[in-house]
């Protein structure tokens, strides 16, 4: 199976310890009043689709194709949406946070590692968490993600 660097990318945060590892991206934060959505995904190692991207770079029939190949071959998927009463009380930023945070904590199966888009973070029960500025574009979870929170 050829990998493309995406999923390369996420194969070399794994260790002994680090098997699992779950992408995190939100969407939603352009338009004013909408939701906030954020997904997180986990898949095996060896788990890879070709289209899989940036959602940005996907047309939305290719977004929706993808999305049940994902919600098929993952481990573990999870959605969380934020409104905008609570947006507007807490601010993007943290609405933000607190959609992903809440999309991993929502995972039936628990990450060793998160990987999380962009430059921001959040805490989640002692896990290792890195962010990935673009990572919607460098990790293969976390174009997943992408596409599911779309």
């Amino acid at each position: 199976m050829h990998y493309n660097s995406l999923k390369v990318f996420d194969n070399s945060f794994l260790t002994k310890k680090i098997k699992l590892i779950a992408g995190v991206d939100e969407a939603g934060r352009g338009p004013i009043a909408g939701p906030v959505v954020a997904a997180a995904v986990i898949f095996e190692k060896n788990v890879y689709h070709p289209q899989i991207n940036d959602s940005k770079k996907l047309t939305e029939n290719m977004r929706e194709n993808i999305y049940e190949w994902i919600i098929q071959n993952c481990i573990s998927y999870a959605v969380s949406v934020i409104n905008h009463d609570v947006i507007d009380e807490i601010n993007i930023l943290q609405a933000t946070l607190k959609a992903m945070k809440t999309a991993v904590e929502k995972l039936e199966v628990k990450p060793h590692l998160i990987l999380i888009d962009g430059n921001k973070s959040f805490s989640v029960n002692d896990k290792e968490i890195k962010t990935i500025v673009k990572g919607d574009s460098k990790s293969f979870s976390i174009a997943a993600a992408s596409i599911l929170a779309k």
